[in-house]
């Protein structure tokens, strides 16, 4: 089995998955707010 070498492994394809998700999660996040207050100035 080969030796460990920490910082070797090209994790470019992880770092644009985990960016892409955070992306979704933050407008995610934002389209909630939005609705959450768009339903309380509604109904008053």
């Amino acid at each position: 089995m080969s030796d460990h070498k920490h910082g070797e492994m090209d994790i470019s394809v992880q770092e644009k998955t985990f960016n892409g998700f955070m992306s979704m999660v933050t407008k995610g996040a934002i389209i909630c707010i939005c609705v959450l207050i768009f339903i309380g100035l509604v109904n008053g």
